[in-house]
């Protein structure tokens, strides 16, 4: 890989679980079993990512896309998030010109009124074990039989007001 594909996007697509629903995009990850929601700029900016496009490119695609004006700031943002959440296969190096900003600065270098901010939402999924219990931590337990000692994954914790489970 030389210096100039470095600096073209491309999203991951291995070991993901996609879903797209009105404007956002689900994306299961099954390697870190997180669940992740791209709302609709940060869906455009990740289906951008083709390893052929730049920063600079994905940005136009998205002003003809939304038919409104898209600073590269506002790509980078997404960007950012998309690698943060393993969702970028390749990402690019932010120039020195976007070094030093914080997410914070980069927003309000930006002006963004044309469209909505890229946001990543990013949760946990439980594992099968956690799942498969109907107990989850600081549930309360009347009977040792409720939940705490039929399944393995929680513990009473003694408390004098009945039995808590953990996992």
């Amino acid at each position: 890989m030389n210096k100039r594909d470095s600096q073209l996007p491309l999203a991951r697509t291995e070991k993901l679980i996609i879903k797209e629903i009105d404007d956002e995009v689900l994306v299961y990850d099954l390697v870190s079993d997180k669940a992740h929601c791209l709302n609709h700029t940060a869906a455009l900016v990740w289906k951008h990512c083709d390893g052929n496009k730049s920063v600079s490119q994905i940005a136009a695609s998205l002003t003809d896309d939304i038919g409104k004006p898209v600073d590269e700031k506002i790509v980078w943002l997404a960007l950012d998030d998309l690698n943060k959440f393993d969702l970028l296969q390749t990402a690019p190096i932010r120039p020195l010109a976007f070094g030093g900003l914080n997410r914070r600065q980069m927003i309000r270098a930006a002006s963004v009124a044309a469209i909505a901010l890229p946001v990543v939402v990013s949760i946990i999924a439980p594992t099968p074990a956690m799942a498969a219990s109907p107990c989850s931590a600081g549930d309360t337990c009347n009977t040792p039989a409720d939940c705490c000692t039929a399944h393995p994954t929680c513990v009473t914790t003694g408390a004098p007001a009945g039995r808590g489970c953990r996992p």
